[in-house]
């Protein structure tokens, strides 16, 4: 049984996308580990990348060769700040080198050396293959980012042996983590909290979830307080400025704890709540869509989600709200995202973006239900509900970019969530018709039957069906 923690579901990373833009990045640093482990790194004459499937049809317009650029230059997505990042490609694309891990500079033309493959490789559509040359001899290695920035090899996801799962709680299906909250008559938060602390201190556990909420709030307030055009040549105008000043006024305040503070004095009448739940998601994912920092939740296509919906019961719902429903939020949001994972997949060059939206949306409901008073029951019934009606949802970006039909989604995704946990607190679970885990399942058994030119290709759908001329 795999064992996949809160901090595995929300990572924070570079945007546009954990599967084009956080994978590959993290595939270069793993490469570069691996030179250093069984090859002298000071020998290396060149290193070629070949992407493969859906990294290559649109590794493009989500920034794949700039992130495995910054990989293999040894900087970290997580810490890397942001304002350095053209100041890194723009030095390796006029000089056609690349100072490798940091240790040795090498010859490196991003044009010849990293090269888009438009097949597939069997195994998964996001591959990519990593090959360094030496004087006599070259090593290769083959990754696949497999979605929410999570990489792995052929031979690591396919192995024979039983992984051992340390959690006191191991689980794979929803079914189970009913079963423990009623036998333990724990919620699904502190379950969730119990099997993290098998792995680390809750100090750590502390810091680290409140470090996740940080970034997301301070990414909401950069994206409310950035206007223009979003790169990539869509010509997408910011909307999180402008309704943000719309909706803000002239109240004031001077970082982002003292904007949420005057937020909630704002008037919230359901026009109001409807913008900003809004105006958050999209702030988000225009921040993600200009390479900016954020939290992939369970993807960084759609990381606007979770914030929008924790931040609007921040701010609309619960004025007492603090650090202790914050962390129980994030909590049981990461354990509903790992299901998905564990049972279908939250990669949409696999399922489509019922695999990023419709999960993170699933993520954001059950979350919101427990912080609300929900029973586990109803927690589970939210996140079901939230994701049956995302079931079949389409991922076919205009330009391979994460922007069209992107950024809204993530607006559509997180009202849909709210809507799922006030049907749940309002219904009695034991009438639910459809578990959670039937619904995992469906949506597994829709992405094997979805074809294939609607799986984050841009071969498909709104991708050809509006041309970048009428953009």
């Amino acid at each position: 049984m795999e064992c996949i923690s809160v901090f595995d579901m929300l990572k924070i990373g570079i945007g546009p996308s954990s599967s084009h833009t956080l994978g590959p990045w993290r595939a270069a640093e793993r490469f570069i580990k691996e030179l250093r482990q069984n090859n002298n790194i000071d020998f290396i004459n060149r290193i070629q990348v070949d992407l493969y499937g859906s990294l290559s049809l649109t590794g493009k317009g989500h920034a794949t060769d700039l992130a495995i650029m910054l990989g293999l230059s040894g900087a970290d997505p997580e810490y890397i700040p942001v304002e350095s990042i053209d100041v890194i490609i723009s030095a390796i694309q006029n000089k056609h080198e690349i100072f490798l891990g940091n240790e040795i500079i090498i010859p490196f033309n991003p044009e010849t050396d990293i090269i888009f493959n438009r097949n597939f490789l069997p195994y998964h559509a996001n591959g990519l293959t990593f090959t360094a040359y030496f004087e006599t001899k070259e090593y290769s290695t083959t990754y696949y980012s497999i979605g929410g920035g999570f990489v792995v090899t052929e031979d690591e996801n396919n192995r024979n042996e039983e992984i051992k799962c340390a959690f006191p709680f191991p689980i794979d299906k929803a079914s189970e983590l009913l079963a423990y909250c009623q036998q333990e008559n724990m919620k699904i938060s502190e379950i969730v909290y119990a099997n993290e602390k098998s792995m680390r201190n809750e100090k750590f556990i502390h810091s680290e979830l409140l470090r996740i909420w940080d970034t997301m709030l301070e990414c909401m307030y950069i994206g409310c307080h950035t206007e223009g055009i979003l790169p990539g040549g869509l010509n997408v105008k910011r909307r999180a400025y402008n309704m943000h000043k719309n909706l803000i006024g002239v109240l004031p305040y001077d970082n982002p704890y003292s904007w949420l503070q005057i937020i909630r004095q704002t008037e919230v009448k359901f026009r109001q709540i409807l913008k900003w739940v809004s105006c958050f998601a999209l702030a988000v994912n225009e921040v993600n869509a200009s390479l900016g920092r954020v939290v992939t939740a369970p993807t960084n296509g759609s990381s606007g989600v979770i914030p929008a919906v924790l931040m609007y019961y921040m701010v609309i719902e619960n004025h007492e709200a603090n650090e202790d429903q914050i962390k129980q939020f994030l909590l049981v949001a990461g354990e509903i995202g790992s299901i998905f994972k564990k049972g279908a997949t939250i990669s949409a060059a696999m399922g489509g973006c019922q695999a990023e939206i419709g999960v993170s949306s699933a993520m954001a409901a059950g979350a919101l239900c427990e912080v609300m008073g929900g029973t586990a029951e109803q927690v589970l019934m939210a996140a079901e509900i939230a994701m049956e009606h995302h079931l079949g949802l389409t991922c076919d970006p205009i330009g391979g970019l994460v922007q069209i039909p992107c950024i809204e989604r993530n607006t559509m995704g997180a009202i849909k969530a709210i809507n799922a946990a006030e049907l749940a607190l309002e219904t009695d679970a034991k009438n639910a018709k459809v578990p959670l885990d039937k619904v995992v399942n469906t949506m597994w058994e829709t992405a094997k039957d979805m074809n294939s030119k609607y799986k984050e290709t841009s071969e498909g759908g709104l991708a050809v069906g509006v041309n970048l001329t009428d953009c």
